[in-house]
C-alpha cells in the first residue's frame, strides 16, 4: 500500500511539473472541432412561433389549437429524400448482406486471404489477415458470442463484388450469389433480380428518454436492436387506388434512372427510421476513417421542428409562401396537389415531381407543402398540443402506432397542404404518397431567428 501510494504521489507531480498549464484552470482540451453543413441541407435557425391553426379548422377536428413554442437549431434536407439517395442505401445494404455472406462462408470452409476465390472476401480477422493488438483482443473476448455469432467481425470491403455469372471466381461464390436472387423459376422473361426479402439493415439505439427516467435497470436493459427490411413496397401505386392502371409506376418509379430525382415512396416509418440509422453509421464511419469528429445522429423531425421549418419564419401563415392562396399572382399553382376537385395535371403534375421543383420557402426548403406528405418522428395524438412542453414539443410514445405526417401530397386537396394541418398514418404503413426529409441537431445555440435572421413573429 506505501509502494502504491508513493507511486501515486510521484505520478501526480510528474504530471502537474509537466501538463505546460502554469497551474492554472485553462480546463480540459481537446480536438478541434469545426461546424459542417451537412451535404443537401440548410440551417434552421432556432425560435418561437405559433403552433397550430391560425384560421378556422373546417373539418372541426380541434386538433391544433394554437400554442407558442421554441425549437433549438437544427439542420434539415433542402429537399424530400430522393429515390437515387434511398437507393444508395438499399445498394449499401445489398452489398454488405453479400460481403457478409461470402465472409462466413469462406469461414466454414476455411478460405483465407490469399487464397484466391471466395477466400479473398474472407473476414478481415482470419488467421492470415494482419490485426493490430486491439484487433486480436476484440476477436479473442468478443466475437462469436452472443446470439449473433459474426458480431463484431470486418468485413471486405476492398475488394469489388463480381455481378457478371462468367467471371465467378469458384462455387462457393456462385452459392452465395444464386442465394441472393429470387428461385429460378419465380423469374420471367429472363430477368433473374435479387430478393429484396434478403435486404435487411440492423442497428441498435438507446431509449434515452426511459433511461433518463429509471435508475433501477441497467444501462443494456434501454438499448435496443432493430432488424429492419429496408425496400420501398412498390406495390403501394396498385394497393392504393382501385380500378386504376398505375403499372408503370409499379414498374419503374423506384429504380429508373428517369425517376432519380424524384421523392422516394413505399417507404413507412420504421424504414425512415432505419435509413435515418444508416445515414449516421455511413457518414460517421467516413469521418472516423479521417480521424475527424463525429457528426449528431441524423433523424426524423419532430412535428414543432417540422412546422416550422415550413413557415419558413412567417408568422402565421397558412402555406410555406405565405397565402391564403394556393396560386401565385400569375395563376401557377404553388405546389403539387390535387387542385380544381381532381384535375391532377392542373397544377403541371400527375404524379410526384422532381424533389426541388417549385420554389423553396424563405428556409430554402422545397416542397414543404404538396410533392409527397413527410413522415415525422412524432406519434399522433389529438391533445398532444394541451400537455407538450413549449421548449421543443415532442411526443414519440412507443405503444401509440399512429404516426403523424405533415404536408400533404400530389393526390391532396389543398387543405392537407396547409402548414398546420395534422395528418397520420400506421407505422408499417407505406403509401404512394408518402416520403420524408432527415434533420440532424445544430451544434451550438448562438444561431437564433431572432438574432440572425430578424424577428420570427
Amino acid at each position: 500500500m506505501k509502494k502504491f501510494i508513493a507511486l501515486t504521489a510521484i505520478v501526480a507531480f510528474l504530471y502537474s511539473c509537466n501538463s505546460g498549464d502554469r497551474g492554472e484552470l485553462v480546463g480540459a482540451k481537446g480536438k478541434k472541432w469545426y461546424p459542417e453543413k451537412p451535404y443537401g441541407m440548410t440551417l434552421i435557425p432556432g425560435g418561437s412561433f405559433i403552433m397550430g391553426k391560425a384560421d378556422d379548422d373546417f373539418v372541426a377536428v380541434n386538433d391544433a389549437p394554437t400554442k407558442t413554442v421554441t425549437v433549438r437549431s437544427f439542420y434539415m434536407d433542402e429537399t424530400e429524400i430522393t429515390n437515387a439517395e434511398y437507393r444508395q442505401f438499399v445498394e449499401w445494404v445489398r452489398d454488405s448482406t453479400i460481403r457478409l455472406r461470402l465472409a462466413i462462408i469462406a469461414d466454414e470452409v476455411g478460405a483465407m486471404p490469399g487464397d484466391g476465390g471466395v477466400g479473398d472476401f474472407a473476414f478481415e480477422d482470419q488467421e492470415s489477415a494482419e490485426m493490430t493488438p486491439y484487433d486480436q483482443y476484440m476477436y479473442d473476448n468478443y466475437y462469436g458470442l452472443g446470439e449473433d455469432f459474426y458480431a463484431g467481425r470486418k468485413i471486405n470491403n476492398n475488394i469489388d463484388l463480381i455481378w457478371d455469372t462468367a467471371e465467378y471466381p469458384d462455387e462457393y461464390y456462385t452459392e452465395v450469389m444464386d442465394s441472393m436472387y429470387i428461385p429460378a423459376e419465380e423469374a420471367y422473361n429472363g430477368q433473374r433480380t435479387i430478393d429484396v426479402n434478403k435486404l435487411k439493415f440492423q442497428y441498435t439505439h438507446m431509449d434515452i428518454q426511459a433511461a433518463a427516467r429509471d435508475k433501477t435497470k441497467r444501462r443494456k436493459d434501454f438499448i435496443k436492436k432493430d432488424t429492419v427490411a429496408i425496400y420501398p413496397d412498390t406495390t403501394v401505386w396498385i394497393k392504393d387506388f382501385n380500378y386504376s392502371y398505375n403499372e408503370p409506376m409499379h414498374n419503374d418509379y423506384f429504380w429508373h434512372q428517369a425517376y432519380g430525382d424524384y421523392p422516394v415512396v413505399g417507404v413507412n416509418w420504421k424504414q425512415a427510421k432505419a435509413f435515418c440509422a444508416w445515414r449516421t453509421l455511413y457518414k460517421n464511419s467516413y469521418q472516423k476513417s479521417k480521424k475527424r469528429n463525429h457528426v449528431n445522429s441524423f433523424r426524423l423531425p419532430g412535428e414543432a421542428e417540422w412546422e416550422y421549418a415550413a413557415r419558413g419564419g412567417l408568422a402565421s401563415a397558412t402555406y410555406p409562401w405565405g397565402g391564403p392562396y394556393a396560386k401565385n399572382d400569375r395563376g401557377c399553382f404553388m405546389a403539387n396537389f390535387k387542385p380544381l376537385r381532381g384535375d391532377y395535371a392542373a397544377d403541371q403534375a400527375l404524379y410526384t415531381v422532381e424533389a426541388n421543383a417549385y420554389e423553396p420557402n424563405d428556409f430554402n426548403l422545397y416542397n414543404m407543402s404538396g410533392n409527397v406528405s413527410e413522415w415525422v418522428a412524432s406519434s399522433y395524438d389529438p391533445a398532444s398540443y394541451e400537455y407538450t412542453s413549449t421548449m421543443n414539443p415532442n411526443v414519440n410514445d412507443e405503444d401509440n402506432a399512429r404516426k403523424v405526417v405533415r404536408g400533404g401530397s400530389w393526390k391532396d386537396v389543398a387543405y392537407f397542404l396547409q402548414v398546420s394541418t395534422r395528418d397520420y398514418e400506421y407505422a408499417d404503413s407505406a403509401r404512394s404518397y408518402i416520403g420524408f426529409r432527415t434533420v440532424q441537431d445544430y451544434m451550438g445555440t448562438d444561431i437564433t431567428m431572432n438574432k440572425n435572421f430578424g424577428d420570427a413573429r
